[in-house]
């Protein structure tokens, strides 16, 4: 690991074991430590005036703690997009958008502000300084939990001040192992996995608060063109969904196609899910790419195995993706990340199949 004695380095603290032991490690380390946690919302059942477990661990460390009101700004730009995302037929990875405005935004801004020579977080990847003079952002050590995925919109000037001291750790274990050394009173707090700001991850409650902005029933349209049944709102569906459909049919059916101005949702056969590629927009290129094709291994899912693609740049921020076998569930709105091994290249928004 990367030594930081001497450095002031605000760490991001959200009260969970990563960003905790990260604080917890940097000052072992002889750091200037500092933590920062955001305010971005009113969680359900929170006592005003009372310490969340960041200030709890912060005070327990002995570290100057500063929380960081970005109500509005979380609203308007993480909150409404997800919400116009999927009323428009998209399915949103809200994390990926606020980790480009948010906390590598407004929270490294922040630190910066605070006199910080660094913004340390719990992310699980590898931030690298390379012989070329430049920084490359790499899958972490524990590939399970790695996250780089999330990671592909950082600029060469965000990671040469951002920190991932979790980025060598071989396993979640280990984290926790720290977290006790150290007498962290989040030691065993289980991880969060759902959409922070969403309750019990039910998006569609959600998006239902908005009763003004749902399209109501339509039709739901085989491939064919038959009309098959009725849906209750198309924010409800998202392609490859299977489940929840209400048909009866010979053969399994899927979502396809999700067409807000129409109000309908077309379905088909497993093989109607498949596509050769796609179509992406606002490309983000870590390491700049040589020339207007580029061939690497990509992701259109968190959880999935990298594949062969070549990716065929064109004006605005845009590209073809052509992948080396057809994939399921090309998804408008997710994210289409570009590999070389277990470095990222890049990536950028979904915004159709091939």
């Amino acid at each position: 690991m990367h030594n930081y004695h001497g450095k002031k380095i605000a760490v991001a603290m959200s009260g969970g074991v990563d960003s905790s032991t990260v604080a917890a490690l940097l000052k072992e380390q002889g750091a200037e430590v500092v933590g920062i946690n955001m305010k971005l919302f009113e969680r359900p059942g929170e006592v005003p005036g009372t310490k969340g477990d960041a200030e709890l661990v912060a005070d327990y460390l002995g570290i100057p703690f500063h929380q960081v009101h970005f109500e509005e700004e979380f609203a308007r730009l993480i909150m409404e997009e997800f919400r116009s995302r999927y009323f428009g037929g998209e399915t949103p990875n809200p994390c990926v958008r606020c980790n480009k405005y948010v906390k590598f935004g407004l929270l490294l801004e922040k630190a910066r502000e605070l006199g910080a020579d660094y913004l340390a977080t719990g992310h699980y990847v590898r931030n690298v300084a390379g012989e070329d003079g430049l920084w490359h952002l790499k899958k972490a050590a524990f590939l399970a939990k790695d996250q780089s995925y999330f990671l592909y919109t950082l600029t060469q000037e965000q990671l040469s001040r951002v920190v991932f001291p979790l980025g060598e750790v071989e396993s979640k274990d280990e984290v926790r192992r720290r977290a006790a050394a150290y007498g962290l009173p989040v030691a065993q707090k289980s991880d969060s996995q759902e959409i922070c700001f969403i309750p019990n991850d039910d998006y569609v409650a959600f998006l239902e608060k908005e009763p003004e902005r749902l399209s109501g029933p339509g039709e739901i349209v085989h491939l064919s063109g038959a009309v098959l049944g009725r849906h209750s709102g198309t924010h409800r569906y998202t392609i490859g969904q299977r489940r929840g459909l209400g048909i009866a049919w010979k053969e399994p059916l899927y979502v396809v196609g999700i067409d807000p101005q129409k109000n309908r949702v077309t379905v088909g056969e497993v093989e109607g899910l498949f596509a050769p590629g796609l179509r992406v927009a606002e490309l983000n290129w870590i390491v700049p790419p040589e020339g207007d094709e580029v061939r690497a291994a990509c992701k259109i899912r968190y959880r999935q195995h990298p594949f062969d693609c070549v990716v065929t740049l064109l004006p605005g921020g845009e590209g073809e993706v052509r992948f080396a076998e057809p994939q399921k569930s090309v998804t408008p709105g997710q994210s289409v990340v570009f590999y070389r091994d277990d470095e990222v290249l890049g990536g950028g928004l979904i915004t159709g199949a091939l």
